[in-house]
């Protein structure tokens, strides 16, 4: 039987993924060899997923996928990405509850949730909070490689203190140029009015690609999105997860996955409903945490 000769597309492809490459190594890694982390060149050699993920997101324009590869390996190389683990971020990040993975969305993308009324501005702790969010997204990658994710900030109980500008401007970044193809979709739920000038420039950050991503929701419309088994009380939702650490919140990648989110069996259910008290007085004391001592409080 006559071998099926590869689509015309692929081809296509295949082409500019070999291109990439070639202009990659004659024109930035030569003259750049201290720039970027030998791992990272060695998985952009041999992963044509990553330089397809360049490539789509800057619609295949291999110019400007060559400036999205640079800026991305460079930053992973200033930010020792490859190295970062749980135990190079400091555990009070952990304890806050302002940044964690949990549960899925109607479409089945893993959840990213920002708790914006636990953020404060700190200049002193911007660098460990960016790597934190690294810290984060690179668990992602490695635990479920190729999958999207939705981001959903919470941004109830907040105000114009919460907001760090140029913080948002690098989550922005993280899914524009550091982590491309991974942004399923961008929720804002319940968006103080006080903040609309503030995510106006928000939304020119974001470019064409990513703010057909974007969704304003209040708490009764992100339903639309996520179902109330994975929507915490004050959103209307059912579930009864209460953010606590150690361990990390996020174990259940390896479940069965149904049209939203994790099959549970009886012994999980149980245990996440057994989940309600664990954290109470915890929540409660964060709050005073981030008056009393800001430094340990999140940046935005």
């Amino acid at each position: 039987m006559a071998e099926v000769e590869p689509h015309e597309g692929e081809q296509d492809l295949e082409k500019k993924i070999e291109e990439t490459r070639q202009r990659f190594n004659n024109e930035l890694l030569q003259d750049s060899t201290e720039k970027y982390d030998p791992r990272d060149v060695e998985r952009l050699q041999t992963d044509d997923s990553l330089v397809e993920g360049y490539l789509t997101w800057r619609l295949y324009n291999v110019d400007d996928a060559l400036k999205m590869i640079d800026e991305s390996l460079h930053w992973r190389k200033e930010y020792g990405v490859n190295d970062i683990n749980e135990s190079t971020i400091p555990r009070w990040m952990f304890e806050t509850g302002a940044v964690y993975l949990h549960g899925y969305d109607k479409e089945g993308n893993k959840l990213f949730w920002f708790k914006v009324k636990l953020h404060v501005k700190d200049a002193k702790t911007v660098i460990d909070k960016k790597k934190y969010i690294a810290f984060w997204l690179e668990r992602y990658a490695k635990k479920e490689p190729g999958m999207p994710l939705t981001v959903v900030f919470d941004m109830t109980d907040s105000g114009l203190s919460n907001v760090d500008m140029e913080f948002v401007k690098y989550i922005i970044n993280c899914f524009k140029v550091f982590y491309p193809k991974f942004l399923s979709k961008m929720i804002i739920v319940d968006m103080p009015w006080i903040l609309n000038a503030a995510w106006k420039i928000v939304k020119s950050w974001l470019g064409p690609e990513a703010i057909s991503k974007l969704r304003f929701a209040s708490k009764s419309e992100v339903q639309t999105y996520i179902g109330p088994e994975y929507l915490p009380p004050h959103m209307g939702g059912t579930d009864p997860f209460k953010y606590s650490y150690p361990p990390l919140p996020d174990d259940d990648f390896q479940t069965p996955i149904c049209d939203n989110g994790p099959i549970l069996s009886d012994d999980e259910r149980e245990s996440k409903e057994g989940d309600l008290d664990v954290k109470d007085a915890l929540e409660s004391s964060f709050t005073s945490d981030v008056v009393v001592k800001p430094k340990k409080g999140w940046m935005w």
